[in-house]
């Protein structure tokens, strides 16, 4: 395999994972209500959890990654976060109502990206199973396909996240007041669903 070949083969399957709808889709929508290039902020700490764990991986660690207790430890932890996130957008559609917006509460576009990141068992599960697949063949490659393949892999990621952010602003500034409630809303209840999936998740790994 030539280095052009998978370098193309990474941007292909990173972008189909990036594009997938999840938490990250709908913080990014939220957080691209208020900032307009949060969704790069949100990529940034989303690599600060995922360049260690490619690292994990080629280092042979990724069967933690894939342990039961680990999934079962972070899908609850990821619930509880996600609960958290809905519950502070729908306050915010409160104070929307109220024209005033307490921002000393709310979290940092890096902090929820690393949030989210660290507790996604399904970010985890991908990078024990799909980002393995790429890592090997990148180290491999050598050390420049390897530097590569997180730049690749981390663009991705950024461009669409960024993407969803400023449109996210762009609408939410020229949308009036009920779109911008029905654009959080949105987001809340997404989080919400993702939230009692990763519990959902959770329970059955302690049942089975």
């Amino acid at each position: 395999m030539t280095l052009f070949t998978f370098l193309l083969q990474v941007f292909v399957i990173s972008l189909s994972g990036v594009l997938a709808p999840g938490p990250v889709t709908a913080a990014a929508i939220a957080a691209g209500s208020k900032k307009p290039y949060a969704g790069s902020l949100i990529a940034i700490g989303h690599c600060l959890i995922e360049f260690p764990v490619m690292l994990l991986i080629l280092l042979g660690m990724d069967k933690i990654l894939q342990s039961e207790k680990t999934q079962i430890i972070i899908g609850f932890a990821g619930s509880l976060l996600l609960l958290i996130m809905a519950l502070q957008l729908l306050f915010s559609i409160k104070n929307l109502t109220n024209n005033k917006i307490d921002k000393s509460k709310e979290l940092s576009p890096i902090m929820i990206g690393i949030g989210l990141s660290l507790s996604n068992p399904y970010f985890f599960i991908w990078w024990a199973t799909v980002g393995l697949n790429l890592a090997i063949p990148a180290r491999e490659l050598g050390i420049w396909a390897f530097v590569l393949f997180v730049l690749v892999h981390w663009f991705c990621d950024c461009l669409w996240l960024q993407i969803i952010s400023f449109t996210s602003y762009k609408g939410f500034t020229m949308g009036g007041q009920k779109f911008q409630k029905i654009l959080l809303c949105i987001c809340a209840l997404t989080m919400i669903f993702f939230a009692g999936k990763f519990f959902y998740h959770s329970v059955s790994l302690c049942l089975a």
